[in-house]
């Protein structure tokens, strides 16, 4: 029988990979991480780039995004990779995306991907939050929950069933102050191919935990790292 095999299959179109660093904040916080897939590929198209496409029956363009961002989230520190068929220099690839960056989306950067996305195993984050109480009743709250022997939340499986988790040994706390109204937290969490652990799961813990209903005021990722606590970008 003979084996059917895509037009595109033998031909060896040289790439050269990019990777660029970008914020996501003002109104473009609350697109989906479907649709900014959708949204940077329409960029890319403006941008007049010569995109490299996947080989196979489908080809499409080549955009890698190592680590989704919750929504309704803002970070300076957003990652993605993209191939070219031509080598442009990193001064133009940035100047050409940032001409066609929609409101809310701005290059930090571009420059060559150093690191593997699997290498990818921290998020700091930080956010304020505020409740009906004085902030430094919430300070209190929160170093208690810290100090929980257990923080256990309920997590979806594959099978679609539900099983306890405990979070308590993957948070760790970088920074915990009252302010005018506000307490700003400071988190270091889980990221990547391993194990994941949402910044809004932990808040939603603390304030169910601590019987308290919290309000978040604004959360951002502010960086990501490696194993060995290296930014990745």
């Amino acid at each position: 029988m003979a084996v059917i095999e895509p037009k595109n299959a033998r031909l060896r179109i040289e790439r050269f990979d990019y990777r660029i660093v970008f914020a996501k904040q003002g109104r473009a916080i609350y697109i989906s991480h479907l649709d900014m897939m959708r949204a940077f590929q329409r960029i890319i198209k403006r941008a007049k780039l010569p995109v490299w496409h996947t080989q196979g029956f489908n080809p499409h363009v080549y955009i890698m995004f190592p680590l989704a961002l919750s929504l309704g989230m803002e970070s300076r520190c957003e990652v993605m990779d993209i191939a070219l068929i031509e080598e442009l220099s990193y001064d133009e690839v940035k100047e050409r995306l940032s001409a066609s960056m929609p409101e809310g989306f701005e290059v930090i950067s571009v420059g060559a991907p150093v690191h593997k996305h699997t290498d990818i195993a921290f998020s700091c984050y930080e956010t304020e939050i505020a409740a009906q109480i004085p902030s430094e009743e919430v300070v209190r709250l929160f170093e208690d929950f810290l100090k929980r022997d257990t923080i256990e939340i309920e997590k979806r499986t594959k099978k679609k069933t539900t099983k306890l988790v405990d979070i308590k040994p993957y948070i760790e706390c970088e920074g915990l102050e009252a302010g005018d109204g506000s307490v700003k937290v400071k988190l270091r969490l889980p990221s990547g191919t391993g194990f994941n652990l949402n910044l809004n799961v932990v808040i939603d813990a603390f304030a169910s935990l601590s019987g308290i209903e919290v309000e978040t005021i604004c959360a951002r990722r502010t960086n990501i790292l490696m194993e060995n606590g290296e930014n990745f970008t």
